[in-house]
């Protein structure tokens, strides 16, 4: 257990609790949580979840620009569903980019578990993507991916990640819930707001 896995960890928690909240400070939280984890998964050898976390840097930048500016004439964005043609090609880069990346890391590095880490990660960044646009279905596709990383920590020995984990796991079921709450008072107030514009007309 490293300072690096301890700090990880602690940014980690704060960043999802912000991020069950719709506070956008999650996302420059979440930047430094990333930024140790490199440093956490180069020393275990774990390259794909080490490159997932570049990656993550830049969808943080991302989900910071689009929660503030990439809702309703450039405003605040709300929760929503994810549109039908969205989850059907994310489901299937997902599945592609766990085969494919999981192929080059067992032929090509000694990466630990490399198709579990693959698909992990491949889906860690099909998570992530829905996240920055505040669709519902982020949960879901997190509470899946934090079963399997807790089990893959725990086979590396990094104890305090796996506990990490089984807290992420914990907050994504609760973020769905609240998430679902937002979503059900956004959609309320929407209609509220089109019965009192066809009021007026």
């Amino acid at each position: 257990m490293s300072i690096y896995e301890i700090l990880g960890a602690l940014t980690g928690v704060v960043a999802v609790v912000l991020t069950i909240r719709e506070n956008v400070w999650c996302w420059p939280i979440g930047i430094v949580n990333v930024a140790l984890y490199i440093i956490v998964f180069f020393q275990a050898k774990l390259y794909a979840d080490m490159g997932l976390q570049f990656v993550y840097v830049a969808l943080c930048l991302y989900g910071w620009y689009a929660w503030l500016h990439g809702g309703r004439d450039h405003g605040v964005l709300h929760v929503s569903r994810a549109p039908g043609r969205a989850k059907s090609g994310l489901a299937l880069a997902g599945v592609a980019g766990s085969v494919l990346l999981g192929h080059t890391l067992r032929t090509e590095t000694d990466a630990a578990l490399p198709f579990w880490d693959s698909a992990t990660t491949s889906f860690s960044l099909v998570a992530q993507g829905m996240q920055t646009k505040k669709w519902i279905e982020n949960w879901v596709v997190w509470i899946a991916v934090d079963v399997v990383y807790v089990g893959i920590y725990l086979f590396k020995q990094l104890y305090l990640t796996a506990a990490l984990y089984a807290v992420f796991l914990a907050l994504a079921a609760r973020g769905l819930v609240e998430w679902r709450r937002s979503l059900a008072a956004t959609s309320e107030s929407l209609h509220g707001r089109a019965s009192s514009l066809h009021g007026r007309a």
